[in-house]
């Protein structure tokens, strides 16, 4: 007998979804730690004021960056790609966030790779983290939400 599983549950979740964000904290946490971008564009200077110039101009909401230093309103981050710089705490959420740094990754019923495929989340796709537990974390895309190996994602999988 063969049994047949819809071809749906391996629909692809693509691009990013806007997440509620809480503002970053003022200077309560030692660096390293992670923050997302809460504004729909964000500029990394290659300094800590607004008299240095951008390097980079970030149009992705939610986006999880590493805090690597805090000065004053400044923080100084580095994005999936490493690249450092730094941006104004305004510009920064506490939200717990992760992009999916591997081809894809499924996202399952539970923390198995046994348990029911529900989506396939694509490379680059952004969603907030939650749960997390033996190598797995609750990932949510725009209210499409399973669990994924934490070795996939790249962010506050920890």
């Amino acid at each position: 007998m063969i049994s047949w599983i819809p071809r749906m549950l391996g629909v692809v979740l693509m691009g990013g979804a806007c997440l509620a964000t809480q503002p970053a904290s003022a200077d309560s946490k030692t660096p390293p730690y992670w923050a997302s971008i809460s504004a729909a564009e964000a500029r990394m200077r290659v300094g800590p004021s607004l008299d240095y110039p951008s390097n980079w101009v970030y149009q992705r909401r939610d986006m999880p960056v590493k805090v690597v230093q805090v000065l004053g309103n400044w923080r100084k981050i580095e994005d999936p790609d490493g690249i450092q710089g730094w941006m104004h705490v305004r510009l920064l959420s506490d939200a717990a966030t992760a992009l999916v740094k591997d081809i894809a990754a499924d996202m399952r019923n539970s923390r198995s790779d046994d348990a029911p495929l529900l989506y396939r989340a694509e490379k680059g796709v952004v969603g907030r983290v939650s749960d997390c537990a033996q190598g797995w974390c609750r990932f949510d895309v725009g209210g499409k939400g399973g669990y994924v190996r934490a070795s996939s994602l790249w962010g506050a999988v920890k």
